[in-house]
């Protein structure tokens, strides 16, 4: 399918007090100091406000959240929604997403006496249940918990008038597509559709085309790697200096993401950081909700400065004047690094993208930066070199470690590689972690030797 031209839209306003919203809303926006409506948010908000079905192609950190939140709490205010059943929804990929997206509109549902729900996995669904029975106009939702809800009669969706898909490429990509048109499916057919997406492929198009009526079209930076204000960088490592490089970097002064592959490598580099010194906190699906929750509330205000993920923090996570993100394994897929590469330079804010890559990796990086249309800038590093801290401020760590226990000994270049550091299990095997079969019976064959030298007095 191809997308629908661009439907003639309103002109975009430069102010909110241009619009027809309500008081309540208006007020608090002045109160929160938010004055001009980002790019997105003035394209699109006549058009959603009017009652318009609204396809928005743009980068997270655009500000997405208030484009379609302030219009569709504005159409619901005065309505009462019975119990089970909600007036709006919202329906996003993660729970982290999930409550920013309730945290970021809850002032202004308050200020309209609307009530909100947010429904996701990892949390209980006996006081999710609670809160849709005793009345929720608005539910903010991921697909699958919502899906278990439905089944169980906790939620009937027959009079949401007003729906929303934020980051709905992800949620395809993470296999929630028939759980998302499952919902479509039960809406009323005639209500507003709103959807947002940093890119608008296959299965994306699929969902414009099935669900979404006359839409008016708007893209606003469409490219998380098209951003002027974001460097991208590849740093190319030797194997075995890659563990210090990355302990220097997270060392640095001011907050910093680091991206790795697995949950096993988040963990250890986390507990390396920690000895090292580091006010470092792991991320990664493994945890519950209520430490993902806290971990993330303290990177926010600083008592974290360096968040360890998988790519679980990979969409959706905002957060204010983060200016590094380091991909210590390198992304395998372009959508990925783009997606990585947005939680920096946010709101139009500067920020630096690093990818740590070993020699044997460049070819398959450059293919992916093509790929994604990213030129970076390519240097040869080695920790402690002046150019390292140039381009991340990279630093030694303090070496004193934040829960007891010995310090971590001093990564040098002579060290073997860090498990789950941009190297598979095989590459890595024996050289982190357990020792491996063949190395442990070098050793017991050598102790055996000494022990018959020293019996034989030699």
């Amino acid at each position: 399918m191809n997308h629908p031209d661009p439907t003639p839209a309103t002109t975009p306003v430069t102010s909110f007090a241009d619009l027809e919203l309500p008081p309540g809303i208006l007020r608090t926006l002045a109160d929160l100091g938010v004055r001009e409506p980002f790019p997105i948010q003035a394209a699109t908000l006549p058009s959603a406000l009017a009652g318009r079905d609204v396809l928005g192609r743009g980068r997270t950190g655009s500000g997405k959240t208030l484009a379609f939140g302030l219009p569709l709490l504005a159409r619901t205010a005065g309505r009462r929604a019975e119990p089970k059943q909600p007036l709006a929804l919202v329906l996003v990929p993660t729970r982290e997403l999930a409550q920013q997206v309730t945290e970021a509109l809850a002032p202004y549902a308050h200020a309209l006496r609307l009530r909100m729900a947010t429904v996701v996995g990892g949390m209980s669904i006996g006081r999710q249940t609670a809160a849709l029975r005793d009345g929720a106009e608005v539910v903010v939702a991921t697909p699958g918990r919502l899906h278990d809800l439905v089944e169980r009669g906790a939620c009937r969706l027959g009079r949401v008038r007003i729906t929303v898909l934020d980051e709905a490429d992800q949620m395809c990509d993470m296999g929630f597509l028939p759980q998302v048109t499952e919902a479509l499916d039960q809406v009323r057919p005639d209500g507003q559709r709103m959807l947002f997406s940093a890119t608008l492929d296959r299965d994306v198009d699929d969902l414009v085309g099935r669900y979404l009526h006359d839409p008016v079209v708007h893209s606003v930076d469409p490219s998380a790697g098209a951003v002027t204000t974001m460097e991208h960088h590849v740093l190319v490592v030797h194997g075995p200096d890659r563990y210090a490089v990355t302990t220097e970097i997270a060392a640095r002064d001011g907050r910093v993401l680091l991206f790795l592959d697995t949950k096993h490598a988040v963990d250890q580099l986390t507990r390396h950081l920690r000895a090292s010194g580091v006010h470092a906190a792991a991320l990664h699906s493994g945890k519950s909700q209520p430490q993902r929750t806290r971990t993330l509330a303290q990177f926010k205000d600083g008592r974290i400065t360096v968040l360890v993920a998988t790519n679980v923090a990979a969409r959706g996570l905002h957060v204010d004047d983060l200016d590094l993100v380091v991909n210590v394994d390198p992304p395998t897929d372009p959508k990925d690094y783009l997606h990585r590469a947005g939680r920096t330079a946010r709101a139009g804010e500067s920020g630096s993208v690093v990818t740590l890559v070993l020699s044997g990796q460049r070819r398959e990086l450059s293919r992916l930066m093509a790929e994604a249309g990213i030129e970076p800038t390519v240097t040869k590093v080695r920790s402690g070199e002046a150019e390292l801290s140039r381009i991340t401020g990279a630093k030694a760590p303090s070496g004193i470690p934040l829960d007891g226990g010995p310090a971590a000994p001093r990564p040098k270049n002579t060290n073997t590689p860090f498990r789950g550091l941009g190297t598979s299990k095989d590459a890595s095997r024996g050289t982190g972690g357990k020792p491996s079969r063949r190395a442990t019976e070098a050793r017991k064959l050598a102790e055996a030797r000494k022990a018959a030298r020293v019996r034989r007095g030699g």
